[in-house]
């Protein structure tokens, strides 16, 4: 495993030319394997103005704390400039986020200073490709305080057929918890706030290019924005899974149930009931 340190988060935007690129040349064919390498930022301290930022745009409080999504979000910078500077067998526009998953093992102040790493996990067989995660870990004096699971996925041509069902969703008996109005700048504003950029979220004009009728909100805004609606433990786990795209704006529906000390978390259509985020919240 080669490791390499940052004394700085580097900057989202300075991989995009490597993304571009992306789109002029086609990765050569060959063995589809993931680097063997971990990013580590030494020292994290946190902007305070950016965390609030983000905080408005996902519904949190600015209580002091930071939220482990906010640490996951920030972590995607790292995986940004290993998929650009890496061996990395895939092309970077065009993987789909479909699995997010954060465990915080205690309250993070805003003033502690941070180490933050991250390295691919396994790459798995998927029914519409194959998917790959990323392994991210946050410490405080050599504690770990926050782990973290994102799992893409690059669709390509399989003769295999893979089950990557979750729970159903309508087994649970779920409440109504509230009725969101997504308004169409959402993804702006949350660019704005995370530094993902992702043309497919920012204006219906670009979203149109990648096949898309509209803008469709970042996954990652749609569990903040569930989380931030919920009384979350000292310490927990939220794991979920992203379904079908959430277009901008749109009106949606947030629900929960609760099943042996676990809360089944759901955000579906108002009209069509078909469901964009499902997963799970519970303590550990």
């Amino acid at each position: 495993m080669n490791t390499r340190h940052f004394s700085q988060l580097p900057k989202p935007y300075l991989a995009y030319p490597k993304v571009i690129q992306g789109l002029i040349f086609k990765k050569p064919k060959g063995e589809q394997v993931l680097p063997q390498v971990e990013y580590v930022v030494d020292q994290f301290n946190i902007d305070q103005k950016h965390l609030a930022a983000y905080n408005e745009v996902c519904g949190y409080q600015n209580n002091g704390e930071v939220s482990a999504t906010y640490l996951a979000v920030t972590s995607q910078s790292l995986q940004m400039h290993m998929m650009a500077q890496e061996a990395f067998p895939f092309a970077m526009l065009g993987l789909v986020h479909i699995r997010n998953q954060v465990k915080q093992f205690r309250k993070v102040g805003v003033s502690e200073n941070l180490t933050l790493s991250c390295k691919f996990g396994e790459l798995k067989p998927h029914d519409k490709g194959l998917q790959f995660d990323f392994l991210t870990t946050v410490k405080v004096a050599g504690e770990v305080v926050m782990e973290g699971l994102t799992t893409y996925l690059s669709r390509q041509k399989t003769q295999q057929t893979i089950s990557t069902k979750t729970k159903d969703e309508s087994i649970a008996e779920y409440q109504l918890q509230a009725v969101w109005g997504v308004a169409e700048n959402t993804g702006r504003r949350y660019a704005m706030a995370s530094g993902d950029f992702n043309l497919i979220h920012i204006h219906a004009f670009t979203a149109k290019a990648f096949g898309f009728k509209q803008a469709i909100a970042h996954g990652m805004w749609s569990k903040a924005r569930a989380l931030a609606s919920l009384t979350l433990p000292e310490a927990y786990e939220a794991d979920v899974y992203f379904k079908l795209p959430m277009f901008l704006p749109s009106k949606v529906e947030f629900l929960t149930a609760e099943e042996n000390s676990v809360t089944q978390i759901l955000i579906r259509n108002e009209k069509s009931h078909k469901p964009h985020v499902s997963g799970i919240l519970k303590a550990i």
